[in-house]
């Protein structure tokens, strides 16, 4: 979530990958320019620290001058089921050190948000047909970018033992519910964001509080420039079946309470 969340991310996920063993990393970059979008010169730096695949979500266009990087990009993902006249793709197949296949499905929630996209069930569905977790794909991670819980838990159940790990973004808030679905696959509600916790959801509280006090707004949203906590999860998989054997959050800086996963290295 701008420059504070990026820059903490840049700095740190070296250190992350390695003192967490991680094997592959997806970062969700849709607020990393200023809050709205992202840039090219922002993915160049992020996949240089260590990222493996940037998704998005519904401000993944925001920099307008800069859509043409979803063309020529395929580690950067926008939800798979916008129109398909946007540019860019929605999912992908991708490799990590060790040479395993991971799918990277990204995908927008309906309710109570900002752009009409379609079906998410049906998206995810045309994106696994001919992909079986633990043979096509090693493992297969979904970004579901949505406003409501019910909504991510209905994802999360539909997908449960097919998937590795469904993961919610979207509402800035770190969820505490991550847990193991009945069949296996991985999940939480909200990641949280990466940023100034000291705002309101990541945007300097004044120009919120304006808005929420006044019913009207009074200039532009700027995002928080103080210290960032970064969020996440740390999930190991099963090496034969692709599912879930253990999920954990990732809390680290700023004004959170930090949780670190076990060291695996």
């Amino acid at each position: 979530m701008g420059r504070s969340g990026r820059t903490a991310m840049i700095e740190r996920l070296p250190g992350m990958r390695r003192d967490f063993a991680l094997d592959f990393v997806v970062v969700n970059a849709e607020n990393a320019a200023g809050g709205f979008g992202v840039t090219p010169r922002i993915c160049e730096d992020l996949f240089e620290a260590g990222a493996d695949v940037l998704t998005t979500g519904n401000h993944a266009f925001d920099q307008r001058d800069d859509v043409d990087i979803f063309r020529k990009e395929s580690r950067l993902l926008r939800p798979v089921n916008f129109s398909p006249s946007n540019p860019g793709r929605g999912s992908g197949l991708y490799q990590d050190a060790a040479g395993r296949n991971v799918l990277v499905v990204h995908v927008q929630g309906q309710r109570s948000m900002p752009q009409f996209v379609d079906d998410p069930c049906a998206a995810v569905e045309r994106e696994l047909d001919g992909v079986k977790l633990g043979r096509e794909a090693d493992a297969v991670i979904v970004d579901f970018h949505a406003e409501t819980t019910s909504e991510k838990y209905s994802m999360g159940h539909h997908l449960d033992g097919r998937v590795s790990l469904v993961v919610g973004t979207h509402t800035h808030v770190p969820t505490a519910d991550e847990h193991i679905l009945p069949r296996g696959t991985g999940f939480i509600a909200d990641l949280g964001m990466c940023g100034d916790y000291d705002s309101i959801i990541g945007m300097e509280k004044s120009e919120p509080l304006l808005r929420f006090a006044a019913k009207m707004p009074g200039g532009r949203f700027s995002p928080a420039a103080g210290e960032a906590t970064l969020c996440g999860v740390v999930v190991d998989t099963d090496p034969s079946t692709g599912l879930a054997l253990s999920i954990a959050p990732l809390r680290l800086g700023g004004k959170l309470r930090e949780m670190r996963p076990d060291k695996r290295a």
